[in-house]
């Protein structure tokens, strides 16, 4: 009888870790998508930003002089 009261306990730990444990993956994943939404919104955010820089990246033009270093002209 012991060994069956013993047994039932042992199960029954195990169940209360497993649900544990569910929890916190559940939670896990949560943060996970979190954090990759807020990535993707900053991709977004920063291709925004940058498409300004790029447009006007391509009227300046830089050259390298020898000994003189990189200039930069505006076309």
């Amino acid at each position: 009888m012991a060994l069956v009261l013993l047994t039932f306990t042992g199960v029954a730990v195990l169940g209360v870790l497993a649900v544990r444990v569910g929890i916190e993956v559940a939670r896990f994943s949560r943060a996970v998508a979190e954090g990759t939404e807020r990535l993707g919104r900053a991709a977004d955010e920063l291709e925004r930003a940058a498409a300004p820089l790029a447009t006007r990246s391509g009227r300046v033009r830089r050259e390298i002089s020898p000994g003189v270093g990189t200039e930069i002209r505006e076309e």
